[in-house]
């Protein structure tokens, strides 16, 4: 289906098409509305490329191209010519381009926009008579933002929220927990998770090699306030120190950062810090391992994300150890695409551990093969091709 003469303009101040989470977030649904028959402009924040350049990964009539508007301030620029851009400008670029288009966009979908980038952006689609669609992935917590509760990040997240989200025309929310917050609002709210490629992900049959350890575990990603990294390496080695033949290997934070976060000990040797990957080396360091690792506390912010982490393991084949936060219990069943710890504690995480050391050969390979069909199933992004095309269809002026 070719939804013939329509563009949608996904619009925020995030990198793209690589660099940060929020980037996969954008990618996955651009590729979804393309397939769903959008020709489909991203407009990020970074400084350029100037002109829109397509992009190729794209499977269905649509198309995918995007373009930088600067909305970003340099890493040079000083203070206050951040600060001025933040809470006076952030945004208008982003109107000033739609203004530019020869024929204006049937949705704007906007991803990541705080309090002054809304505003511009609300007021420019009013104007237009343009439908506003909010893609919400976090409920963010003082402590994640700088300044803590009455810092001017935290506020200006609140306020986009609780009084612009919930002013849009549509919401795309990432979890079970913004759908129903949005919707008892009275909004039109349509659930899709983190997705990907998961189809064209080459993922070998053997999966993790043998002739190592025993049990290889892998977190790859940025744990900024979320995933406990310290547990996770205090509960490997607690087993390594027992004599199980364990290893944990972390990709994402420096070895300086996991460093600081451990304060005075030094990183146990059942622990390998492996700093950065491009981002076409990750599926090959999950695939390596047994399992990945994922362990977060309760809280608000936690059920109402989602992690991209989690999709991407399972993508590639490899069972994930967690607790359940968010929706992961609709998609995590204990034994089947990875094991399910009780809780979020150095012990809870432990047992678990134990658990997984007594697997045999075959439970392990039935896991990876679950944790792949399940992938298919929910994350490849041509399943919410349809989905999002006809929430699209319904969210009309």
């Amino acid at each position: 289906m070719t939804r013939r003469g329509a563009w949608v303009a996904q619009v925020g101040p995030f990198l793209f098409p690589w660099g940060q989470p929020g980037s996969r977030r954008v990618y996955g649904v651009a590729r979804s509305l393309a397939a769903a028959g959008y020709d489909v402009v991203v407009a990020s924040g970074e400084d350029g490329p100037a002109t829109p350049t397509r992009l190729d990964e794209v499977d269905g009539p649509g198309s995918v191209r995007y373009l930088g508007l600067g909305e970003i301030p340099s890493a040079e620029a000083s203070r206050l010519s951040r600060s001025v851009q933040w809470f006076l400008r952030w945004g208008q670029r982003t109107a000033q381009w739609l203004d530019a288009q020869p024929t204006l966009p049937s949705h704007v979908v906007v991803a990541g926009g705080d309090a002054p980038y809304m505003l511009h952006l609300r007021r420019w689609c009013r104007r237009n008579r343009i439908p506003l669609i909010a893609d919400v992935v976090d409920w963010y917590s003082p402590r994640q933002l700088r300044g803590g509760v009455l810092g001017p990040p935290h506020l200006s997240a609140q306020a986009a929220l609780r009084y612009y989200y919930p002013r849009c025309d549509g919401i795309i929310a990432v979890s079970s927990f913004l759908e129903r917050h949005y919707r008892d609002r009275g909004r039109r709210v349509l659930r899709v998770p983190p997705t990907l490629d998961v189809r064209n992900l080459a993922v070998p049959e053997t999966g993790a090699g043998s002739g190592g350890p025993d049990l290889t575990l892998v977190y790859a990603g940025s744990p900024g306030r979320k995933d406990l990294i310290i547990d996770m390496i205090r509960a490997v080695d607690r087993l390594d120190r027992e004599g199980a033949r364990i290893e944990l290997r972390i990709y994402g934070p420096s070895p300086q950062q996991v460093r600081g976060l451990l304060g005075a000990e030094p990183p146990p040797g059942s622990v390998r810090l492996l700093g950065r990957l491009p981002q076409q080396e990750i599926p090959r360091a999950l695939q390596e391992a047994d399992f990945s690792v994922l362990l977060r506390r309760p809280e608000r912010g936690n059920q109402a994300g989602f992690p991209t982490k989690f999709c991407e393991s399972l993508a590639n084949g490899t069972p994930v150890i967690a607790n359940l936060t968010s929706d992961l219990g609709g998609y995590l069943t204990d034994g089947r695409e990875g094991l399910v710890c009780a809780d979020h504690s150095v012990t809870g995480l432990g047992e678990t551990l134990r658990t997984a050391l007594r697997l045999t050969p075959g439970q392990r390979r039935q896991m990876r093969e679950a944790a792949r069909r399940r992938a298919l199933e929910e994350f490849d992004f041509r399943a919410y091709a349809e989905p999002l095309g006809t929430f699209l269809d319904t969210v009309r002026l």
